[in-house]
């Protein structure tokens, strides 16, 4: 079992992204994920002079290694995004998660990104019959709530939805897509690219000055100046930056696929090709890559630190308790990224002593972070006036500075919900 991503295994990063720094840009982007690429390809195309810096190399986040799932919604739920923005914002926070589909899928057709593209779907699982109730009444709430049409599945007619004996209900939805991370992410590096968008690797940066007109940013390859700076860091946000850094808590997520499965047996487990996931605070998610292997993942423990072959051998196990057919088959990668996620579960857009940023994904990364990307740089450029991404407030609290110290008590309590169905 290797411990690098499937993902960039199949599809390497090209050779050419980086270059070397220039001294000057109009907007300088910390981040190569996908909403700094996002950013920068939007910003380039308005006539801006765009410089994305990575500490690492391009993409080499949780962007190119995810469960490449493009899913509605927001991490919160609806339910509670009403209850803490209200009804106005909570509107624009779920179109705007709609619209995020509907955006990756425009870049892709629009820049010619091969990334495997389909958009068959998603569905939430439920394995006994309180989450059937709770799936069946959170699809009538979204349908009187917000328009949203779903399809509730019960036991009779699981098989259509997911194999296997273990899941009892299904709430689909016809909006969700798939993309390869990979693909989709380096393409979108090549769409900056060609905008305009210098991408440099290797710049980790050390330090923001703020030089009265312009922005001195400091790197471990030298000094650029900038008139604006945007942080797209999300939870790969260091601790050299304070403030952010207490807005955004990293998360683990880890993944392993199967060797290539039968064509019929990739069939019956997943019949339409949709993205799933588990009802359930630690959810498992799953799909099948383009070539049919089982790719699951999931969250047993919030760290983002954990043993990659741990996890593998954990989310093998589960594996083979929602397949038992697929016992006998290798788990042959095993890897992990880092979420971020916020105190109230939102994504946000912000500034902070006038640097700018958006972050907070909570897991939606691939669709919402491309959206985020695409929204700052749109205030950037002066294309947009507002966001309602940037009406909300950011929480901090004030026992987390620099080390999430809290998150094996919050994995423990989560474990004992999901065991009492809470």
């Amino acid at each position: 079992m290797k411990t690098t991503s499937f993902w960039t295994d199949d599809f390497p990063r090209p050779t050419g992204l980086s270059s070397s720094l220039p001294s000057e840009a109009d907007v300088v982007v910390v981040g190569a994920g996908v909403t700094g690429l996002a950013a920068a390809r939007r910003l380039a195309s308005a006539g801006a002079s765009v410089v994305v810096l990575d500490a690492g190399r391009v993409g080499g986040g949780a962007s190119s290694v995810s469960g490449g799932m493009v899913i509605y919604g927001l991490k919160a739920g609806q339910r509670r995004v009403i209850e803490l923005v209200g009804d106005r914002l909570a509107d624009e926070l779920w179109q705007a998660s709609l619209a995020s589909i509907d955006l990756v899928e425009r870049i892709v057709r629009d820049d010619g990104i091969d990334c495997d593209y389909s958009r068959a779907g998603a569905a939430a699982l439920g394995f006994h019959a309180r989450d059937a109730a709770d799936l069946r009444t959170q699809g009538e709430w979204l349908q009187a709530t917000v328009g949203f049409s779903t399809e509730f599945v019960d036991r009779a007619s699981i098989g259509t939805v997911v194999g296997g004996s273990r899941f009892v209900a299904a709430l689909i939805d016809g909006v969700s897509a798939g993309v390869h991370p990979a693909k989709y992410t380096y393409g979108l590096a090549g769409s900056s690219a060609r905008a305009g968008a210098i991408l440099v690797e290797g710049a980790e940066v050390t330090g923001l000055h703020n030089g009265g007109a312009r922005w001195v940013v400091t790197t471990s390859r030298g000094t650029i100046g900038a008139t604006d700076v945007l942080m797209a860091t999300n939870g790969y946000t260091g601790t050299q930056f304070k403030t952010l850094r207490r807005g955004i808590v990293p998360i683990g997520s880890y993944s392993v696929v199967t060797e290539p499965l039968d064509a019929g047996l990739a069939a019956e487990l997943i019949p339409e090709g949709r993205m799933l996931w588990t009802h359930r605070r630690f959810l498992n998610y799953f799909r099948m890559t383009p070539d049919r292997r089982l790719l699951m993942g999931g969250r047993a423990n919030l760290s983002p630190d954990l043993d990659l072959r741990r996890s593998g051998e954990i989310l093998r196990e589960t594996i083979v308790d929602f397949f038992p057919e697929l016992a006998g088959t290798a788990v042959t990668h095993s890897w992990g990224g880092r979420l971020g996620v916020t105190f109230d579960l939102l994504p946000h857009i912000g500034r902070i002593d006038g640097v700018w940023y958006a972050l907070g994904y909570g897991g939606h990364g691939m669709g919402i972070g491309t959206y985020l990307g695409h929204e700052v740089a749109g205030l950037l450029a002066g294309e947009l006036n507002r966001s309602p991404f940037a009406e909300i407030e950011h929480p901090h609290r004030f026992y987390y500075r620099k080390r999430p110290w809290f998150l094996p008590a919050a994995a423990a309590l989560y474990r004992f919900l999901d065991r009492i169905g809470r």
